[in-house]
């Protein structure tokens, strides 16, 4: 893939119309996203804003993070570097540490979202990854006069934008918007929805009846397995253990010998690839064989660094994803999967690159709407939007900036690969 820009670095796309773009129209090959009607220019008298990402871009996010940041810079490219009369820039900062695995990182992730809010060019925020990186960010951008607008192609806790009885704690989300202005939406569904269609799937098409719940004991993790914990249990299963587990730990044998003592058929992990994911599976599998115990993870862990960090261990476990697979794409889709494709060296897109690119269109489309560097008017333009025809399906933002619309893959590791099996139930 191109090389990411790092914080001050020149940004990746350069502003300008691309070869065969028309001023006035949108790019005929981005006609299909979006919402429909919406006027585009390519014209760039206003000026330029410059546009930023915030996700981890190292260690075992490399893959994960680079791929969103090229699909934000095809975004960008198929509208020709311009939209609402200004040429657009684009820089992808990295909220991560190498030092921890590409792990993000809460200080940095506050002093990324510092550095585009001091931006006066800047008028929206495209990020984060993860969970807990948004915990951090959504109020730094919201206390902001006006709140600076923020779309997220990747957090799933639910606690970020609504409530949940067993899930989220007593002062969420009202925390995260001190102004009580909503400023924050995201393209991917949450984790009630996750967690539920993967406890449902567990339930009644795996026949599960014994699971252990293992997390990392963040945001995301803990909460997607607290969904899953719920819902299983309310179909009749039982829940033979909840805990955390030691991220930084060299070996999982002790956890594993008494989790493989407990009996359970299946062991559901809620975590992101980052904490020792791949080891926790590797060591699941010295003492609880593939035909006698099934693996089940959700999207945190649905990325081509925890396969191949787990090795042959990773054969025959369970991914869901919020979505499908790029390769599973259609009609727009397809188009976006052969373009990424060809930009990435010929390898597979992460899977959330696909959600990457539909938060920059929501916010190059607000821009286009807008035609002026004015963030409140911008952030209520990304948060109307409605009827936005996306790579997965058409959704609109509800009140609480979350997407209306759901669909939820099961996945199973074959042959080292990351392999669509069906849809499931939400």
């Amino acid at each position: 893939a191109s090389p990411v820009a790092s914080p001050g670095a020149s940004p990746a796309a350069s502003p300008g119309a691309t070869p065969g773009a028309t001023p006035g129209a949108t790019p005929a090959t981005a006609a299909e996203i979006g919402q429909q009607g919406i006027p585009h220019s390519t014209d760039t008298s206003k000026g330029t804003i410059n546009l930023y990402s915030s996700w981890p871009l190292t260690g075992a996010s490399e893959q994960i993070g680079g791929d969103s940041a090229e699909s934000v810079r095809l975004a960008i490219e198929l509208y020709g570097g311009a939209a609402g009369g200004f040429a657009l820039t684009y820089s992808a900062l990295d909220d991560g540490l190498a030092a921890n695995n590409g792990a993000w990182d809460a200080a940095r992730e506050a002093e990324v979202a510092t550095q585009v809010l001091n931006d006066p060019d800047a008028v929206a925020y495209i990020g984060t990854y993860n969970s807990g990186a948004a915990a951090v960010s959504i109020p730094i951008l919201n206390q902001a006069v006006p709140p600076m607008g923020m779309v997220s192609p990747a957090n799933t806790a639910v606690g970020l934008t609504k409530s949940l009885e067993g899930v989220t704690e007593a002062d969420e989300p009202g925390r995260y918007y001190p102004s009580g202005v909503r400023n924050y939406m995201r393209v991917v569904p949450t984790d009630d929805i996750q967690g539920g269609a993967s406890a449902i799937w567990a339930y009644n098409v795996l026949g599960s009846r014994r699971a252990y719940v293992l997390h990392d004991n963040q945001i995301y993790g803990k909460g997607v397995a607290q969904v899953f914990r719920d819902v299983f249990e309310q179909l009749g299963g039982e829940i033979l253990g909840f805990e955390a587990y030691q991220a930084d730990a060299p070996d999982y044998q002790a956890l594993m010998a008494g989790i493989a003592d407990a009996g359970p058929d299946i062991l559901y992990v809620g975590a992101i690839v980052n904490l020792n994911t791949s080891k926790v599976l590797q060591d699941m599998r010295t003492v609880m064989p593939v035909d006698q115990v099934a693996f089940l993870g959700p999207d945190g862990l649905i990325n081509q660094a925890f396969v191949d960090g787990a090795g042959d261990a990773a054969e025959g476990a369970y991914l869901t994803f919020s979505g499908v697979t790029p390769q599973q794409l259609q009609g727009a889709g397809a188009d976006w999967y052969t373009r990424m494709k060809e930009r990435i060296g010929g390898r597979e897109p992460d899977a959330y690159s696909v959600y990457a690119f539909e938060a920059a269109i929501v916010v190059l489309q607000a821009i286009d709407r807008v035609g002026a560097k004015d963030r409140a008017a911008i952030l209520e333009a990304m948060m109307s939007t409605e009827g936005f025809q996306g790579l997965l399906g058409t959704w609109s933002f509800d009140e609480n900036g979350d997407r209306d619309t759901v669909t939820v893959s099961l996945n199973v590791v074959q042959g080292g690969q990351i392999t669509f099996q069906e849809f499931i139930s939400a």
